[in-house]
């Protein structure tokens, strides 16, 4: 029953961190595109908080259910399915933990630009540039880790 329980926390978490993740780029970027220092500096401070609340406590719970479910099955690290999921989760998080730092600088900048009046500054404008090229390979490992954990194919041709 237990190892019942904990598939269900680790689905579950599966789904806060991808629907959160996306939720958040979703905002995010619907605040960046309307170019109002005001509404970004808002919506990035809602961001951050919900990355603190619920994208980093769900990707710690991930990993450790994850981590807990393939121990008990007994199911080898070099599984293909499992290896290229563990391979796709620390890209999420090489992704991630970089977005992070530019969502915080972002609603820095767009604050300051609020503050003052002002237009956003370029260093905003990169910022979000990295932002968003950054989403993408995370977004799209987050998939394939879906696709692995459902299929769990062998990886042989």
């Amino acid at each position: 029953m237990l190892y019942l329980w904990v598939k269900w926390i680790h689905i579950l978490s599966s789904t806060l961190l991808f629907g959160t993740g996306l939720g958040i780029a979703f905002f995010f970027w619907i605040a960046h595109k309307r170019g109002d220092a005001k509404v970004i500096a808002e919506t990035a401070r809602t961001v951050v908080i919900a990355d603190a609340c619920f994208t980093a406590p769900a990707v710690l719970v991930q990993f450790g259910t994850g981590v807990w479910l393939a121990l008990q099955l007994g199911i080898p690290w070099s599984v293909f399915w499992l290896k290229t999921a563990l391979i796709l989760f620390f890209v999420v998080g090489a992704c991630w933990l970089p977005v992070l730092w530019l969502q915080a600088r972002a609603r820095r900048l767009a604050a300051q630009a609020a503050a003052t009046g002002s237009a956003l500054p370029a260093s905003y404008h990169r910022t979000m540039f990295w932002w968003f090229w950054l989403g993408w390979p995370a977004f799209l490992s987050v998939v394939g880790i879906f696709w692995l954990m459902v299929l769990k194919p062998t990886g042989a041709a």
